[in-house]
């Protein structure tokens, strides 16, 4: 294992996330090796991995259940694999896969409201698996190229994506119908007696049982892959690998407020710290970590991690970041404070997808 920390660093370190630990449940990060096809399960005041289990075929994006106890893993294949694998954490082992047929090119991932959100890109759509259930519940059309990563924010009624070949982010918000059937029909939005139209029906649309999916399409930068939403809820900051840029999103008003020049060309993962203070990039076919304010938009530092980076998961104390440096074959991890590199993880090679997962 490589693990460059400085004794008393990783004793300070140690007491801050066993503190953390005691107040949640246990902690433990969780990196993907692209090329070893394991998930390696690291105890984070150590940096050492605890286990490995073997996670299928092109692992792309991981993320944890609600309690800690499962995670679950596109398996890519850049469409032409539909399977999710689950790890049952506890154990340490695979528990199951499972099959999205027709479904292809799954790879996006979020656990929110109990269940597992997903895009699949061939099918150009997200959507739900219900884990009590052991069935995908509910699918959406985006109608835009390569849907690829998702957010879901609290209460699921609101998600968003990214489309790498269109350009584009789609802000879906659900609308539930409210009120007796009108005159007309059941659900007719804006008929006498019956739910006024929401923004984007127009009056008289039929609102199916339950309510429905209103998108908004938002253009943005030339491959527009990572993404964060703020914590808040109120902005998505989208990373553009075309052109290097950063789009800046109001979710309210639907509609990019900035973008910034920062010169990212090849960002793979954006993420804000907990804080909402920074956010980090990033970048393939570059070696620096990206840091920038987030009141300000300027960069604040350039830290060098490698010859490459991709995943990047924050320690919810927003004491370090941990980013996967995929062609350096290490996870580097990053004081949030200084900006500095102060340990390396070796969990398998080319890792990619991290996660954050408490036990509950």
């Amino acid at each position: 294992m490589r693990l460059q920390v400085p004794v008393f660093l990783l004793a300070v370190l140690s007491l801050t996330i066993s503190a953390s630990a005691q107040a949640g449940g246990s902690a433990s990060l969780l990196v993907l090796s692209k090329q070893d096809h394991t998930v390696a399960i690291v105890d984070p005041a150590t940096l050492k991995v605890l286990g490995k289990a073997p996670v299928g075929e092109d692992p792309h994006e991981i993320v944890a259940s609600a309690d800690g106890r499962a995670a679950y893993v596109s398996n890519y294949g850049f469409g032409r694999f539909h399977t999710i694998t689950v790890i049952d954490l506890v154990s340490k082992k695979q528990e199951k896969v499972i099959d999205l047929t027709p479904l292809r090119g799954p790879h996006g991932l979020a656990f929110a409201d109990g269940k597992l959100w997903f895009t699949a890109e061939v099918n150009k759509c997200i959507g739900s698996y219900d884990p009590q259930t052991g069935k995908v519940d509910w699918i959406l059309g985006t109608g835009q190229n390569r849907t690829h990563m998702l957010y879901v924010l609290p209460g699921a009624k609101r998600i968003v994506t990214t489309n790498v070949n269109a350009g584009t982010v789609s802000v879906l918000d659900f609308v539930e119908a409210k009120g007796g059937p009108p005159p007309g029909g059941p659900g007719m939005a804006g008929a006498p007696g019956g739910p006024p139209p929401p923004p984007g029906f127009p009056r008289g649309a039929i609102l199916p049982p339950g309510g429905d999916w209103n998108p908004t399409v938002i253009p943005v930068g030339t491959r527009d892959e990572g993404f964060d939403v703020s914590p808040g809820g109120k902005q998505a900051w989208i990373a553009n690998a075309g052109d290097g840029t950063v789009s800046v999103i109001d979710l309210d008003a639907k509609r990019v407020t900035a973008t910034l020049d920062v010169n990212v060309k090849s960002a793979n993962r954006l993420k804000f710290t907990p804080d909402g203070k920074r956010v980090l990039v990033s970048m393939l076919g570059s070696g620096d970590l990206v840091v920038i304010d987030a009141a300000s938009h300027q960069v604040v530092k350039r830290v060098p991690i490698g010859k490459g980076a991709a995943g990047i998961q924050m320690q919810p104390d927003g004491a370090r970041a941990y980013v996967a440096c995929t062609p350096d074959n290490y996870v580097a991890v990053i004081d949030l404070k200084t900006l500095e590199v102060v340990g390396h993880i070796d969990a398998g090679g080319n890792p990619d997808g991290l996660a954050w997962a408490i036990a509950q």
